[in-house]
């Protein structure tokens, strides 16, 4: 089979060996790349399966599965799947796939989408304040500021990008008229904070609107917990995670599912029944090493959480 050349022209992936070495445990497998990008991860995996092995590479940008089509063109192996992984389940369904291996998902977003000025992702550049991940999805963030309540806008500068001042940024992109344009919402943000923190604000402001823009958080905790069910008995769940909100969530619903009981302590006996269905892998988050980081300053930012599941 091919070995996929490495390509970091589209996006480096992220703790690729640690990642591929914890969801791997058969070469004969099902495995789904729920995140695809640019396909490092994937073609780390394709390397390590035999002529047996299968990945649903799933991605919602058609960026991704243009260079991806490209890239793995030969591989057989391989099915690309243009959908968001929080369609998991009816899209094996339609494969007639019943269980599968491992699942990975290397959360956020690509280098390729952040450095692409007409994607509106990154403060850095100037362009449409846009921020689909998916081209066919109908809400920009610029009509989420422009259709949002200045209430609702300071959940989601506080909620989804821990914005301590998000009451006052929020009233000042309230007030500021029509917000159509990465540098606008940039000019806008700039006039309100201190100039020793606007990075670090801004970089929490364009995050909670891609965030909402995007619904990231609900995706990902439907298809964790869909993926529980579609994991056969051994299989695993590896993900990668860049910031708390992400982490926090994967973090608790492997302890979660990694629990016997949940009855109140009260009781003398349990009633419950619940059996735990995943053994953590990670007792830590794993995190990349100094020379990755060197490389690859996206990975400064990444935690790895895994778990195994053990029950049906």
């Amino acid at each position: 089979m091919s070995s996929h050349d490495e390509d970091s022209s589209y996006h480096i992936p992220v703790l690729r060996d640690r990642a591929i070495d914890l969801v791997l445990t058969r070469p004969d497998g099902i495995y789904v790349d729920g995140t695809l990008g640019g396909g490092g991860h994937t073609a780390a995996l394709l390397a390590r399966l035999d002529a047996h092995g299968r990945v649903f590479g799933f991605d919602q940008d058609a960026d991704a599965l243009r260079h991806c089509a490209q890239r793995f063109a030969t591989d057989p192996r391989l099915t690309l799947i243009h959908e968001n992984v929080a369609q998991i389940g009816s899209v094996l369904a339609a494969h007639e796939v019943k269980s599968i291996d491992g699942l990975l998902l290397d959360l956020g977003v690509s280098s390729h989408q952040i450095d692409i000025p007409e994607r509106g992702f990154s403060f850095r550049f100037d362009g449409p304040l846009d921020m689909r991940m998916n081209h066919d999805a109908t809400m920009t963030a610029a009509e989420l500021i422009a259709t949002s309540s200045e209430a609702e806008l300071a959940r989601i500068l506080f909620t989804y990008g821990e914005e301590r001042q998000s009451r006052r940024i929020a009233r000042t992109l309230a007030q500021a008229g029509s917000i159509e344009s990465t540098s606008r919402l940039r000019e806008v943000v700039t006039a309100v904070v201190s100039p020793a923190h606007v990075n670090k604000t801004l970089a929490r402001v364009f995050q909670a609107l891609r965030i909402a823009v995007n619904n990231e958080l609900d995706v990902l905790e439907r298809t964790l917990r869909d993926a529980l069910d579609l994991l056969a008995v051994g299989g695993r769940l590896v993900v990668i995670s860049y910031h708390s909100l992400e982490d926090r969530m994967v973090k608790l619903f492997l302890r979660q599912a990694a629990r016997n009981c949940v009855c109140p302590p009260t009781l003398p006996v349990c009633v419950c029944g619940t059996v735990a269905r995943v053994k953590i892998l990670t007792t830590r988050h794993i995190e990349a090493d100094d020379d990755e980081v060197r490389g690859n300053q996206r990975a400064r930012s990444a935690r790895l959480r895994a778990g195994e599941k053990i029950h049906a």
